[in-house]
């Protein structure tokens, strides 16, 4: 299905899908009828010890998705071990920039840094984080970042968007953002059929791509759409049986190619 289609079957935006493991060449068949685009890690996702996405470049581009390249950025506890926040931030945008020549992705395509910790960042967090924006961008790549768009509480009862934050400390570097908010509402939950869906529907005009669904559901935030996941407790794609196991999360952007990572064929 062309992408016109996708779209207008979405009725708004362009709906994609990430994961940290690869669906499998064959599944890619399966549910491009239904997303525009995919994720696609650089490096080991989140808890993971491997990547299944290395060497998939081509594969998941002949089957006709866009791309949301991702990164995964440190933790704050290892920022802060390593001393130097920004030494760290640009060895990591080298090692991101090196990942994506590697692959294949062509110049200007953007790198989502996942930073997954979420609320006010502090003064280390920012500074690695400041510091692999530049470093992507002086290789010629793009930056983005993949953070929690939804507000966070502090002690003294002000609430930070990360979002917001990143941005507004930003100094006027160019970065895309890619924001989770699961919360029901803004999400309309495990549904890829809703009407009028956008990334600026996440509450956030700004943003770049929204990530409204994950997988498994947490429930203080998506408590509100119970109902729209299996049982289990994850999201799955529409024409691929539960028993696969392949739950996904739910995105939709203002491209059917986010990172603009799609190559000459």
């Amino acid at each position: 299905m062309p992408n016109s289609a996708v779209r207008a079957a979405a009725q708004a935006g362009y709906m994609g899908f990430d994961r940290n493991d690869y669906p499998g060449d064959a599944n890619l068949k399966i549910l491009r009828p239904t997303f525009s685009y995919s994720s696609y890690w650089l490096n080991n996702p989140p808890g993971s010890t491997t990547n299944s996405w290395v060497g998939k470049r081509k594969a998941v581009q002949s089957s006709g998705f866009g791309f949301l390249i991702l990164f995964n950025g440190r933790t704050y506890a290892e920022i802060k071990s390593a001393g130097d926040a920004a030494k760290l931030g640009r060895s990591d945008a080298a090692a991101a920039v090196k990942a994506a020549r590697t692959e294949g992705f062509p110049p200007g395509s953007i790198i989502f840094l996942d930073q997954e910790q979420g609320g006010r960042l502090l003064p280390e967090q920012r500074s690695y984080l400041l510091a692999w924006v530049d470093g992507v961008t002086d290789a010629h790549f793009g930056a983005g970042v993949y953070c929690s768009g939804i507000a966070a509480k502090e002690s003294s009862g002000v609430s930070i968007v990360t979002a917001e934050d990143i941005r507004n400390h930003a100094d006027g570097r160019k970065i895309k953002y890619w924001v989770v908010n699961d919360s029901c509402p803004p999400s309309p939950g495990c549904t890829v059929s809703r009407k009028n869906l956008t990334p600026e529907s996440s509450g956030l005009a700004f943003a770049d791509v929204w990530q409204f669904a994950q997988s498994p559901k947490r429930p203080d935030f998506a408590k509100g759409c119970r109902a729209t996941y299996n049982k289990d407790g994850n999201c799955y794609p529409p024409n691929i049986p539960a028993t696969q196991r392949l739950h996904v999360d739910l995105d939709v952007a203002t491209s059917s190619d986010p990172s603009h990572g799609r190559s000459p064929e």
